[in-house]
């Protein structure tokens, strides 16, 4: 009784996140009651293991006993502070500067938001107003990579470069710019890494060029693009699109909501790239997930032009919740728990995930496998040799969820039949195995699908 009541009033109140509110109303919810380490438990009973992480964040994995003390100390003794009038709290002062001594190279500064959105929209108005600070307010214009994901905000969707986030929305706007993604697996010139890289370059100044190089403000960029698909790109890429924005004083932006905190590896990927950005948006990784922050990573360059530019002047930009002491004080906690542990297994955890995938590299439906550290992605097809995606009839971000959802296993199934994976760093052997098993068992039976077989025979 009460999980069919849940399920009416969420028909009847709750609006959900990119969804068909139709399409929702008629399947209904489905309830999540409990979790505890990879695994998450529905209000039937049903135990899958998390190869998602909730929404690539629950880095730490459920049931982390120290993060709920955390939060439930900080919530007696100061459960809410501004950061306006000059005031702040003490786990927010000591977070930023933890996360500054950790961040590539001169980002010593950090502006806390609420989450990833609202950090990529920080960016946009901290970039505006440097470059008014600069005496080059013509630089307005901002350009992104396709199939990149920067947020649903009513800014930051514009940046992103997936059709449902533009779709009745009026974005992007016309100051907003698009290259062609590195997807290696999808490359007109080919899988050839330095081809790839090269390309890529050619497009960002032809980008530059024919905006005018004295208009183009900020680049941005994920280290690996996760909503489009779990894209990895060629090693050195992002070096290598870095230099062209040095060199063309375009400032250089990392959105790093997803591959921070160790989801690659690292506790962020631009270390492992060898880049220092002008900007690092971060979240998710950051609290884990346990409640809402995300940050915005300056550069001492940025932030000394916008506080000489400013001088005595308040710089208007601020959220009721930025710096929030209790979300501060997660944030603390988990970076511990990152730094004793959970980042080496993460690693090794990783090697065992993307080795597994591998070993299904020859199932007849897939045609790529692919990722970085904890996070990964097998991509669909029903001709290897053509890549044919599968056929929309087969529905395979309805139909291939609930098959693995049934087997146990929570994944990110997309449109376009590819299968993204974002495991919590804490999993055992156990729970890797288990996420390859299912995995297996799902592709075997999409395989008997009947549209997917007569796509297959074509």
């Amino acid at each position: 009784m009460l999980s069919n009541s849940l399920i009416e009033l969420d028909r009847a109140h709750l609006v959900h996140p990119v969804a068909s509110y139709r399409g929702h109303e008629k399947a209904g919810v489905r309830v999540l009651k409990s979790a505890k380490g990879a695994l998450v438990t529905d209000a039937t009973g049903h135990t899958m293991v998390d190869g998602f992480a909730g929404l690539w964040c629950v880095n730490a994995g459920y049931g982390q006993d120290s993060i709920v003390e955390a939060a439930t100390r900080q919530l007696r003794e100061l459960p809410y502070a501004t950061g306006y009038f000059g005031l702040g709290s003490e786990p927010a002062i000591r977070l930023a500067a933890e996360l500054a001594d950790r961040a590539p190279g001169d980002l010593n500064h950090v502006y806390f938001t609420l989450g990833g959105s609202d950090a990529v929209d920080s960016t946009i108005r901290f970039i505006h107003y440097y470059y008014h600070a600069k005496g080059t307010p013509q630089r307005d214009q901002f350009i992104s990579v396709e199939q990149g994901y920067h947020g649903s905000s009513t800014a930051g969707s514009g940046l992103t470069a997936l059709p449902a986030f533009h779709a009745g929305f009026g974005v992007p706007y016309d100051w907003q710019h698009k290259i062609p993604s590195h997807y290696a697996y999808r490359n007109p010139v080919g899988t050839d890494p330095q081809a790839i890289i090269d390309a890529s370059v050619a497009a960002l100044r032809t980008k530059v060029e024919a905006l005018g190089a004295e208009r183009v403000a900020a680049f941005y960029v994920e280290p690996i693009q996760g909503s489009g698909g779990v894209l990895v790109p060629p090693k050195g890429w992002m070096k290598a699109m870095r230099d062209v924005c040095h060199e063309l004083d375009i400032l250089f932006v990392a959105d790093e909501v997803i591959t921070g905190f160790g989801r690659t590896g690292p506790l962020f990927a631009c270390l492992e790239d060898d880049v220092v950005p002008d900007f690092i948006t971060t979240a998710k990784g950051l609290t884990s997930g346990y409640v809402p922050m995300g940050a915005v990573f300056m550069s001492d360059r940025v932030y000394n032009t916008i506080a000489d530019g400013a001088g005595m002047a308040a710089i208007g930009h601020g959220y009721t919740y930025s710096a929030h002491p209790v979300s501060a004080a997660v944030g603390l906690e988990c970076l511990r728990l990152y730094e004793n542990g959970l980042l080496e297994n993460g690693i090794r955890a990783g090697k065992r995930l993307m080795a597994g995938l591998q070993s299904l590299a020859d199932h007849p439906l897939v045609g790529d496998v692919r990722g970085r550290g904890m996070l990964a992605a097998v991509e669909l097809v029903t001709d290897k040799e053509r890549k044919t995606p599968l056929p929309a009839a087969a529905e395979p971000a309805r139909r291939i969820f609930d098959r693995a959802w049934d087997n146990g296993l929570v994944i990110r199934a997309f449109a376009n039949g590819v299968l993204g994976y974002a495991p919590p760093l804490c999993c055992t052997d156990e729970d890797i195995d288990r996420i390859i098993d299912c995995t297996r068992k799902t592709l075997d039976q999409t395989l008997e699908d009947a549209d997917v077989r007569s796509a297959m025979a074509k």
